[in-house]
């Protein structure tokens, strides 16, 4: 038994595949973020100049030696602009990490055990789902000061309850199933339950919840970044907005300076978006025969 249900759910991972590829939108948005992956990681050997220094005239419109101008200081704006994107990433990475493993592992207990323990688990992350997200992200950031870990400690608090909800749903649905009864009846712990018959049925669902929650993010990062809660130290994209206005690029009219980090950003968003989207309808069968 333990060998069919295996090859069943190998079966259906094929199948959720076969549904993701057909969709053109996930597959170029799987390319873009690629891109952005390569361009980011080896950004000190594909970026034209260091991107802490100073190459050319403050405020140089886009030239062949600056395809995309400097900024303030004379530093190239393509090369900041590769060096930055490794610091949006890194921080989107890490709080859609911290979210879909906290998220999970609390929906996981909350579905699985039931009783006194969801009952006190859900009431919490109900209350941390009424709170207002973006002032309290904001007055959190503020109180611990700029930093990378800071917005990923700022975001993750909070980003998790929506997550534990959906996979406490999940589990509610395949708790009574007959394999999970079986496995009980045999006298399987409740670890090795979890870890081996009821999470990978919710697999899918944590998967593209990370995809959605990354996005999200560098959303956030982008933002709180923008309003001088960012490292200072260690640019993003989000960093670079937040220094064109103080520096006045918007009213000087640099929009070489301001418009690059934007797009990445919504380049970047739009392109999880479609990936995130392609892994639901795949999920869904009714969906992905649209």
């Amino acid at each position: 038994m333990p060998s069919r249900r295996s090859d069943r759910v190998r079966e259906r991972r094929r199948r959720y595949l076969r549904r993701f590829a057909r969709r053109r939108t996930a597959v170029l948005g799987l390319a873009v973020v690629g891109v952005f992956v390569v361009a980011s990681v080896f950004a000190p050997f594909l970026a034209p100049y260091d991107a802490a220094s100073r190459v050319g005239e403050p405020f140089g419109s886009p030239s062949w030696e600056h395809w995309l101008g400097t900024n303030d200081i004379g530093v190239d704006i393509l090369s900041e602009l590769m060096f930055a994107g490794r610091i949006s990433m890194m921080v989107g990475f890490l709080a859609a990490g911290a979210i879909i493993v906290l998220g999970t592992a609390v929906g996981l207990v909350s579905g699985y055990f039931g009783g006194a323990i969801d009952e006190v688990l859900m009431r919490f992350t109900d209350i941390v789902l009424m709170l207002p997200r973006l002032p309290l992200m904001i007055v959190m950031a503020a109180y611990l000061g700029p930093g990378i870990w800071t917005i990923v400690v700022v975001y993750s608090s909070v980003g998790w309850a929506s997550v534990a909800r959906q996979i406490r749903s999940q589990v509610l649905s395949i708790r009574e199933a007959s394999f999970i009864e079986a496995s009980r009846g045999i006298g399987t712990g409740h670890a090795r339950m979890l870890r081996e018959h009821v999470l990978p049925n919710v697999l899918g669902i944590v998967v593209a919840n990370g995809v959605m929650e990354l996005m999200f993010a560098v959303l956030a990062e982008a933002g709180l970044s923008f309003l001088g809660l960012g490292d200072p130290a260690n640019k993003s994209w989000g960093v670079m907005l937040y220094f064109a206005q103080i520096q006045g690029a918007f009213l000087r009219g640099a929009w070489w300076w301001i418009l690059p980090p934007g797009l990445c950003i919504a380049l970047l968003s739009c392109s999880v978006a479609f990936i995130g989207t392609a892994i639901n309808d795949s999920l869904s069968p009714a969906r992905a025969g649209r």
